[in-house]
């Protein structure tokens, strides 16, 4: 791997839970296609609405797991090095927080 790749990757906060996150992901994936067999097989609205219900929560999960960890590590660093990245971090995660609260 090209050293800037590895600088690139070394910068993610969640890389130190790259496989929690990736297990939660294919779980997700794995209730998405549910989804579509129950719809396939033309399950109970209400059962299928449970469904996608326990999907949202799983999916909001994993986005304030990654908004903690990107403010934990990404921002915090900016905001250390004192300089106009720290408040385009801030900004960029206030944008982040204004998309997960209107979804």
């Amino acid at each position: 791997m090209p050293e800037e790749d590895i600088m690139d990757h070394a910068e993610h906060g969640y890389i130190s839970n790259k496989d929690d996150y990736l297990r939660r992901l294919r779980r997700i994936e794995g209730q998405a296609r549910g989804l579509q067999r129950m719809v396939e097989e033309e399950k109970y609205c209400i059962d299928i609405l449970t469904q996608v219900s326990a999907m949202t929560k799983a999916l909001q999960a994993v986005s304030l797991g990654l908004l903690e960890e990107h403010m934990n590590h990404c921002v915090v660093r900016a905001a250390q090095e004192g300089d106009a990245e720290g408040k385009a971090k801030v900004d960029e995660a206030v944008q982040a927080i204004a998309r997960l609260v209107k979804s």
